[in-house]
């Protein structure tokens, strides 16, 4: 399905953003569902993202050699940015889901990471990290251009997701984009989508329906971004802050 939607929006599109756990829909408790970093998901990944010249955002189940336990190996969420003839990039979500039982089979990441994409800066949050608005704070030197969550939310909670997504992207001063699952999982969650796209004036330019699962293209100028930043300058009262026990 992925390969046929990058198919048709290639040459039209610099960027396609993917849901959580887009392989295998939220899975926390499958450790056989996890792949290495560079396994056969990731390949096909890189070669969509060469053949169809844009880069790929989202997350899948990634297993990884543990830094604590030698000769171990740990689960990751892994968020990740696969852009056309280069390295790809990744980020492990940090906040991970402890009421649903992600804390108990996966490690959280500890490092916040930007990524640059054709000169427009890219932060990722992967679900519940959205609810965390320092983790995901911009600093006086507007560290990224656009926020993109990426997330299995579901229904019974999407009004959360509502608020919050455009909520981080006007404290930051950001474009934001959100893509989250549609339809029943395995475990007979109901995902009812909301996926959204926030100009700089909070508009919500992507506009899916409720239940809603498709592709729209959305045209975000960094340009406007940087005009309306230098227009109105909030970063430059912005508090500073330090992360601890992180």
């Amino acid at each position: 399905m992925l390969d046929e939607r990058l198919h048709a929006i290639a040459g039209r599109a610099d960027m396609a953003v993917v849901p959580e756990m887009f392989s295998t829909g939220f899975c926390i408790d499958r450790p056989d569902l996890a792949e290495p970093w560079g396994g056969a998901t990731c390949q096909a990944l890189q070669r969509m993202a060469d053949e169809y010249q844009l880069a790929i955002v989202g997350s899948l189940i990634c297993q990884v050699p543990s830094d604590k336990v030698p000769s171990t190996k740990e689960l990751r969420n892994r968020g990740f940015l696969f852009r056309p003839n280069d390295t790809p990039c990744y980020y492990d979500k940090h906040h991970l889901y402890r009421s649903g039982g992600e804390a108990e089979y996966f490690t959280p990441g500890e490092k916040r990471e930007v990524w640059e994409y054709r000169g427009v800066k890219i932060r990722l949050a992967v679900c519940y990290d959205l609810r965390f608005p320092v983790w995901l704070r911009q600093d006086k030197k507007n560290m990224y251009d656009i926020l993109i969550c990426v997330a299995c939310w579901p229904t019974v909670r999407i009004q959360y997701w509502d608020v919050l997504l455009p909520a981080r992207a006007a404290e930051n001063h950001c474009y934001g984009i959100g893509v989250n699952m549609v339809g029943m999982d395995g475990a007979q969650m109901d995902y009812n989508g909301h996926s959204a796209a926030y100009d700089t004036w909070l508009k919500d330019v992507a506009g899916f329906e409720d239940y809603e699962e498709g592709t729209r293209i959305v045209d975000l100028s960094i340009e406007k971004l940087r005009h309306f930043r230098e227009v109105l300058p909030q970063w430059e009262e912005a508090d500073g802050y330090q992360l601890e026990n992180t």
